[in-house]
């Protein structure tokens, strides 16, 4: 009996499940791993005592030396390919979690996570990029959704560990698990898209029809075209020897290079604001206000975390279900309203000695029903389909850095506005900040369901419009020219 050959939509299930190994090691660890650490960092007669300055400090430094690995990946993932750029995540992480397990003092801890940072700054631009160039326009959507599933599952696995295990024991199991995903990005197809650019197209052809099959040659031969005209072009423009100046001013112009930027960094604004980053570094800080010292902190988490793998995974099957701005502004809305109501309660909490669980139990709940179901996997979906792929290396990296800036920003405000303003007031301001996004997007998101990634970039240099335009131009004449035939 001869081996049963791989569908190409197999084939796509083991690329993005790779990719999703990364996401979790390299990301999901990183940002679950505080709410094990400083909690255990806080007990009495711990071998490194930690201030509330320390404390931020050990959850925001990874959103500074994202900055760097950031500015690394473009160059690494433009100039030797995506492959090479996904191998390069996992090496710095491994690092740092022995790093964390040998720690004795404060400074090899916020080292360890400056290297954890870099790593992530280095993964955060290539996750939608590799999901996006190695799946079929009708499989994307889901795929893409699964970075913010894999991320989910990453903190909950952390935080399970965490609470079985001592700290420096989860931070091995951590390294151990790194050190494998990066063992799988070595047997990774390198991606069409890339050999495309690099008008290697011949091993273009062979990575697109491994992935996707001999059903999808059209889509081959436009990208190869695309790229054959692009190389064409700039080699009229280095004959013509225009100003540098010149010709990057009228980029930023351009509409299909502003615009996804505006929307990509309101998408993470957005994110951040939500809860997404704050509740896995400081959950027990958080569960603690909300619900009193007699909530079991731990079994919250897990709960939570739960909960948002849950979600996740059910956003994959109502991605293609829905359009995208349903979806993206439903949740928005509803986490806006969520976030009202608990400042609302904290208020009246700590104004009128109100207290019980079960109010924000709810909302805590809702609010990660949010966050799993849709403005999580919506913002990673829209990142990787709204990009050209003539900027995609630029603009994924420009994103990551308002990203990082939006992180690093809530990361080490939050302990210090919990103490000044509190929870309430927190929570005010994230609601005012989640209206102004979603009034903003309302206006400029772009539906992307069901398109493929060249209509969405027609559709962004306006495209589309022209050809509606020129279309009832054709429909007016030929109604006037039969008009006159009549008479």
């Amino acid at each position: 009996m001869g081996k049963a050959k791989l569908t190409p939509f197999l084939k796509q299930c083991m690329v993005t499940c790779a990719v999703g190994s990364s996401l979790v090691c390299h990301i999901g660890f990183v940002f679950g791993f505080p709410g094990v650490l400083l909690p255990a960092l806080h007990e009495d007669h711990t071998a490194i005592p930690l201030t509330k300055v320390g404390d931020s400090w050990v959850a925001s430094i990874v959103s500074i030396s994202m900055l760097i690995g950031n500015f690394v990946t473009p160059n690494v993932m433009g100039r030797y390919g995506r492959k090479v750029a996904h191998i390069s995540v996992g090496l710095p992480a491994v690092v740092s979690w022995f790093v964390i397990a040998l720690s004795v003092n404060v400074e090899m801890l916020i080292f360890a996570r400056f290297l954890q940072g870099l790593s992530v700054g280095l993964m955060l631009p290539l996750r939608s990029v590799l999901v996006g160039e190695y799946s079929s326009p009708k499989y994307r959507g889901g795929f893409l959704t699964t970075i913010s599933l894999a991320q989910g599952f990453g903190i909950f696995l952390v935080h399970l560990v965490g609470s079985l295990f001592s700290w420096q024991l989860t931070s091995i199991a951590c390294g151990v698990a790194a050190f494998l995903s990066t063992i799988i990005a070595f047997y990774l197809p390198e991606s069409p898209s890339w050999l495309a650019v690099k008008g290697r197209y011949e091993e273009c052809t062979q990575a697109f029809r491994w992935l996707r099959g001999e059903g999808e040659e059209k889509e081959l031969e436009e990208m190869i075209l695309s790229q054959t005209k692009m190389r064409e072009e700039i080699v009229d423009k280095e004959k013509v020897n225009r100003s540098k100046t010149v010709e990057n001013r009228s980029i930023v112009r351009r509409k299909e290079f502003y615009k996804p930027i505006v929307i990509i960094a309101h998408c993470y604004l957005m994110v951040q604001v939500s809860g997404n980053a704050t509740m896995p570094a400081f959950s027990v800080e958080i569960i603690s206000v909300m619900m009193g010292s007699s909530a079991n902190v731990h079994v919250w988490m897990v709960a939570l975390d739960t909960l948002r793998i849950i979600t996740n995974f059910t956003a994959i099957f109502i991605i293609n279900r829905f359009k995208r701005r349903i979806i993206i502004f439903a949740t928005g809305g509803l986490c806006t309203a969520v976030h009202l109501a608990m400042a609302v309660y904290m208020y009246f909490k700590d104004t009128i000695s109100y207290d019980t669980q079960w109010i924000p139990g709810c909302l805590v709940v809702m609010q990660f029903f949010c966050i799993g179901l849709g403005m999580t996997p919506m913002s990673n979906v829209i990142s990787g389909e709204v990009i050209p792929l003539e900027f995609r290396s630029m603009i994924s990296s420009i994103g990551v850095f308002t990203l990082a800036v939006f992180m690093f920003m809530v990361l080490k405000t939050f302990p210090l506005l919990l103490d000044s303003i509190g929870l309430y007031g927190i929570y005010a301001i994230y609601s005012a900040i989640l209206t102004y996004i979603l009034i903003l997007l309302w206006f400029i998101l772009p539906e992307t369901s069901g398109k493929t990634l060249q209509q969405i970039e027609n559709e962004l240099k306006g495209f589309h419009h022209q050809l509606e335009d020129a279309e009832a131009k054709i429909s007016l004449k030929q109604y006037g020219n039969g008009e006159e035939e009549r008479s």
